[in-house]
């Protein structure tokens, strides 16, 4: 019942992301089945990186979701060191409190709009 529903959010150009992939139910085979955009890695998969064994499944992660042609998000970034490898390993997108702390509508619309702090 839920991949029609999926599939017209999709028509319609709503992005889909998968949440906490690489935890409970996650599955290879459901990621081509499904009309997602997105990957959302667990942080339970970013949280011990620069580690090189949690770094190979990060990248085997994101070399699947690169050839399904998704953005992975690597959830739970909190340092440098954890950007930097997730970065490397082919994360497209950053999400955790390295970045922000959680915000309200209009601190956040502030953060958005304010000219960035890091060089590009």
């Amino acid at each position: 019942r839920v991949l029609p529903q999926l599939a017209r959010l999709r028509e319609a150009g709503v992005g889909v992301a998968f949440d906490d992939f690489g935890t409970g139910q996650s599955s290879l085979t459901l990621l081509r089945r499904l009309p997602i955009t997105t990957l959302k890695l667990d942080r339970s998969m970013i949280d011990p990186l620069p580690e090189a064994s949690a770094g190979a499944v990060v990248r085997a992660a994101c070399v699947l979701a690169d050839a399904l042609g998704l953005a992975v998000v690597a959830e739970g970034v909190e340092t440098e060191a954890q950007a930097a490898a997730a970065e490397g390993l082919g994360c497209t997108h950053l999400q955790g409190y390295l970045l922000s702390r959680p915000l309200a509508a209009d601190a956040a619309g502030a953060l958005l709009s304010a000219p960035s702090a890091r060089p590009s």
